[in-house]
């Protein structure tokens, strides 16, 4: 770990500074416009499950330097209730908010590598990783 912010997630604003923080380390480490679009993406659907199930967590940021690759990497964890099961929230259209369906999935096609666990009653982690080509 080189460089880490994070975001504690309590309300919708918390959401945008999640969004800025995230484009702002990404475009420091030297991503592309779309990259950095791919990143904020996956960072606001994050920091929203959070708001939306959760009612509150935090959001870390990191750089990180791996195998003499650069990446950037966030974490979204909480306490919340949890995720009873996995499989089902990784299936696109599956949506317990009346969304469409395409958050966590789709956070997963946006960054490089995606990593959940979750403890029904003590809450979420997800780490996702997306690497500067």
């Amino acid at each position: 770990m080189e460089n880490e912010s994070y975001v504690k997630i309590i309300t919708e604003w918390d959401i945008v500074a999640a969004r800025q923080l995230g484009r702002n380390v990404a475009k420091e480490l030297g991503f592309g416009t779309v990259d950095q679009a791919r990143i904020t993406t996956a960072i606001s659907e994050l920091a929203r499950n959070i708001y939306l199930y959760a009612g509150k967590g935090e959001m870390q940021i990191e750089q990180i330097n791996k195998f003499g690759k650069k990446g950037l990497k966030v974490i979204a964890l909480d306490n919340g209730p949890g995720i009873d099961d996995i499989r089902r929230v990784m299936e696109d259209g599956f949506s317990t908010s009346g969304g469409l369906g395409a958050g966590l999935p789709g956070v997963k096609r946006l960054m490089d590598d995606f990593d959940i666990t979750s403890s029904v009653g003590k809450g979420t982690t997800i780490q996702v990783v997306k690497w500067l080509r």
